[in-house]
């Protein structure tokens, strides 16, 4: 099992705040006899309107490196593996990259990495690290 990303315990937080029950921490993917990985967090939240659950798995990402698109191409290999990896064994449940706001602000605007995001299909939290919030959601 990795090591917990920096921002870990900010992320669960912030997402109990938002109404998540966090289901997995990590979630666990045997995606093949050989092949066995960890998720960061899963979660759920009931949905009173539609009265189902919404699952989603979640990522957590820091970005304090010294080359966001170093950190970036580890976190999108990362990404895809594991959103293959849920297609197979859990389909209901969406996979999200959790990034802090200013890495989002300084990184994730630029014109290059937002049609990146576009192209891969890269779901987003954005997190204020010190409200412990999650500012924005992107699909």
């Amino acid at each position: 099992m990795s090591t917990k990303d920096v921002f870990h315990n900010v992320v669960r937080l912030a997402l109990e705040k938002d109404g998540w029950v966090i289901t997995d921490d990590p979630l666990y993917l045997k995606a093949s006899p050989k092949i066995g990985m960890y998720i960061d967090l899963g979660a759920q939240k009931l949905l009173a309107a539609e009265r189902n659950d919404q699952k989603i798995a979640i990522e957590i990402k820091s970005f304090l490196g010294l080359s966001a698109i170093n950190e970036f191409h580890l976190a999108l290999g990362q990404f895809l593996n594991y959103r293959l990896a849920l297609e197979k064994l859990e389909p209901e449940r969406m996979l999200y990259l959790a990034v802090p706001e200013d890495a989002y602000s300084e990184f994730f605007t630029d014109e290059f990495i937002q049609q990146a995001a576009e192209a891969y299909h890269l779901n987003l939290i954005v997190f204020n690290p010190v409200q412990e919030t999650i500012v924005l959601w992107k699909n």
